[in-house]
């Protein structure tokens, strides 16, 4: 796979910036969207199931009740900007409405699209499980920094990086966007960086994940998710989701 950065590297910009593309034909722009208000009700007092994180046999990594009536997959890429804006609106009510009372559980799956994709979410799940979540959010609260460090990086560098193994890819795709400062802030040492890039396991399933989405589940853009099984079509943001899971957890 020597050829893996050198055959897609290119496209990235284009792919972070329409990630989803039916999303931009079918609803507003998802950087304004925001959550429904909450209805107002009493506090809850019950085991916090958001404190619950655990890695599935699919290979996502699954917050919240594991036998929880409602179980609702989101395939995501780290680089996707409709992902990022999902997150941003979503990351409070879906976790203290719905996942912390254990009515819902939430799989998130990488759905990887390019190689920094890929460098990326190594490294953040290289971590387990329990820190998993918190590095998505800060990722793709940095992620217009980082990206735009790719993006400026000139296309003679990038076909450079191309002839490398693929471990070093990674480790200079990591080191031209700023992320390994980013991953040292948040607790993961450089060796520890290092090893996460050049593991070839999880590459492996990172891209067997991808496979079963593809081939199984039918993605087809990012983000996309599932509720008990069932694709929510035509589902791109909190707003088309957020009704759909209430309905589901009556």
């Amino acid at each position: 796979m020597k050829t893996y950065l050198a055959a897609t590297a290119m496209v990235l910009a284009l792919a972070t910036a329409a990630c989803q593309k039916k999303a931009d034909e079918a609803q507003a722009p998802l950087g304004n969207a925001t959550a429904p208000a909450a209805s107002a009700a009493a506090p809850y007092s019950g085991q916090d199931w958001t404190l619950t994180t655990a890695k599935t046999p699919e290979g996502g990594f699954r917050m919240g009740n594991p036998d929880a009536p409602v179980k609702l997959v989101e395939y995501a890429s780290i680089t996707c900007p409709h992902c990022r804006d999902f997150t941003k609106a979503a990351g409070e009510p879906l976790r203290n409405e719905f996942v912390k009372t254990g009515k819902v559980s939430w799989e998130y799956r990488n759905f990887v699209m390019n190689p920094l994709d890929v460098a990326a979410t190594l490294v953040a799940r290289c971590q387990g499980p329990e820190p998993f979540f918190a590095m998505v959010d800060q990722l793709y609260a940095s992620q217009t920094q980082w990206i735009g460090k790719f993006n400026s990086v000139d296309e003679a560098k990038l076909r450079q990086l191309g002839t490398l193994p693929q471990g070093q890819q990674f480790e200079q795709l990591v080191t031209l966007t700023g992320l390994d400062e980013f991953f040292k802030t948040h607790g993961v040492p450089a060796d520890k960086i290092n090893g996460c890039l050049t593991d070839k396991k999880a590459l492996d399933e990172l891209l067997k994940i991808r496979d079963y989405g593809v081939n199984t589940d039918k993605v087809d853009g990012t983000p996309s998710f599932f509720i008990n099984g069932v694709k929510q079509d035509q589902v791109y943001d909190w707003p088309g989701l957020e009704p759909k899971l209430r309905a589901a957890a009556r």
